[in-house]
């Protein structure tokens, strides 16, 4: 299995009702992507943070389905999304468990 891990940067002007649709967006592509085994995402509350502000994870059943998550049109469509409404910075981090 693969873990794939994203943290989210937004820009002042980026409202919390967005963040949550955000995440909307995002844990929904389990019924859309094949090969994922769970998706979870939330808003940050910590203030260690450094200012990412909302968190992804990812779980795959390999590397060949993470490879085909990333140019999916529902992925794309979901960062389309995150950049609209005003995505300024992330990481990622990817590993096998």
């Amino acid at each position: 299995m693969v873990e794939h891990i994203v943290i989210f940067k937004f820009n002042d002007s980026t409202t919390v009702e967005q963040q949550n649709e955000a995440i909307q967006k995002l844990t929904s592509l389990k019924n859309e992507i094949s090969g994922i085994v769970d998706i979870q995402a939330g808003v940050n509350f910590s203030e260690r943070s450094q200012g990412f502000e909302l968190g992804l994870t990812v779980r795959f059943e390999d590397k060949q389905a993470l490879e085909q998550y990333g140019p999916h049109e529902k992925h794309q469509e979901a960062v389309a999304f995150l950049k609209e409404i005003g995505l300024t910075d992330l990481i990622v981090v990817d590993f096998e468990i």
